[in-house]
């Protein structure tokens, strides 16, 4: 199949009962779950009676915002919509392909919803459990489509263990070829902890791509939350780029891409502008002998442009003005469907900007066929 247009990030809408259906007996008792409040709302179960808390007393999270694709362009209040009755193409692959054919996308790369989340669970076999529940539910979504739908698997970062067997897993027993982690701590270990070498190793011998998804409200410990304490709107803001700001860091400044060139990385929903910015000074600091203390042999702007890709929200003006100086072969667009905030007729909104041929066609789609190895 030809690919000429590639959203590099759209979402599915997991089913509320699909780990009670996939994983392993054990943990069905405790598994991840919709709960319906007394006030009709709906939460997510995490583990166990554990539910997402919101960092604003007890509250946990609520669902409604993560199915109404689009919405908020349009003005409306999304989170008074049940999960359940967003779109539906996030349940059902059939739907989405109708979809995707109405706004000219030939393929989509598939990350989770309520999955987005589980990063916060703390017990390592009961996450890996999850995530391979996950990955199987995936897989039977994507199977009507196989040239058009990609999954990426979901990681289980609390055990490097069970981490590089669900990737062996998914890349060799479910044809993905690539998988998600969060940018957050995991049970207090950062991206660039040598604990994740075999990871990054494994990663790259497989040929297996790693996109950094953050997301906000998630449980885990998320820079700049100490001090963004109240309003939807700023703590989203800060979630997304602060943490992949830092998760740009971690693997390019910290020596993972370095030490693994092969190994390509994405970084995931957090726009993509202050790229530019951020590769600048990292540079300075490498460039400067006496400050440069990384070990780095690498400057990060090769690092970045030899294997590091940086997915731009298709409202952003500076992608007209920075798709060249970072590099379009290395950029990467999304719908972020079929999410409340994302952005209906994306390819067009992209089309409309004026790229020249050569640097549309790259952000259209050679950067993601070249980051998701598609061919």
């Amino acid at each position: 199949m030809e690919y000429n247009v590639i959203d590099a990030d759209g979402h599915v809408l997991e089913p509320p009962d699909l780990w009670e259906r996939y994983i392993d007996p054990k943990f069905r008792d405790i598994c991840p779950k919709v709960l319906v409040t007394e006030d009709g709302g709906e939460i997510l179960r995490i583990e166990g009676d554990d539910a997402i808390d919101l960092g604003r007393g007890k509250k946990p999270i609520k669902l409604g915002g993560l199915g109404t694709f689009g919405a908020r362009a349009g003005g409306i209040n999304s989170f008074r919509v049940a999960y359940l009755e967003g779109k539906r193409g996030g349940f059902d692959p059939h739907a989405r392909i109708a979809d995707m054919d109405a706004e000219g996308i030939d393929a989509a790369f598939l990350y989770p919803s309520l999955g987005l989340f589980l990063g916060a669970t703390k017990d390592p076999e009961f996450s890996a459990a999850a995530c391979r529940a996950y990955n199987r539910w995936l897989a039977d979504y994507c199977k009507p489509y196989p040239d058009r739908l990609f999954g990426a698997a979901m990681l289980p970062m609390q055990s490097v263990e069970y981490l590089v067997d669900e990737m062996m897993f998914a890349a060799k027993e479910l044809g993905f070829r690539c998988g998600f982690i969060r940018p957050n701590p995991y049970n207090g270990r950062v991206l660039h902890d040598p604990a994740y070498d075999p990871l990054w190793e494994a990663a790259q011998d497989m040929n297996f791509s790693i996109g950094i998804h953050g997301g906000s409200e998630s449980g885990q410990p998320t820079l700049g939350f100490d001090r963004f304490t109240k309003g939807f709107a700023v703590r989203h803001l800060v979630a997304h780029t602060f943490e992949m700001m830092a998760a740009a860091t971690s693997l390019i400044m910290c020596g993972v891409c370095d030490r693994f060139p092969k190994l390509r990385i994405a970084f995931l929903e957090s726009g993509g502008g202050w790229m530019a910015g951020w590769l600048d000074r990292m540079d300075r600091h490498f460039d400067d002998v006496g400050m440069n203390d990384t070990g780095l042999k690498t400057r990060p702007s090769e690092i970045f442009r030899r294997q590091c890709f940086i997915s731009f929200e298709p409202v952003e003006g500076s992608l007209k003005h920075l798709a060249d100086y970072i590099g379009s072969e290395n950029i990467l667009w999304a719908t972020d469907y079929p999410h409340a905030d994302g952005f209906p007729d994306a390819p067009n909104m992209i089309k409309r900007m004026g790229l020249p041929p050569e640097t549309l066609a790259n952000v259209l789609a050679g950067g993601a066929k070249r980051y998701y190895n598609l061919h």
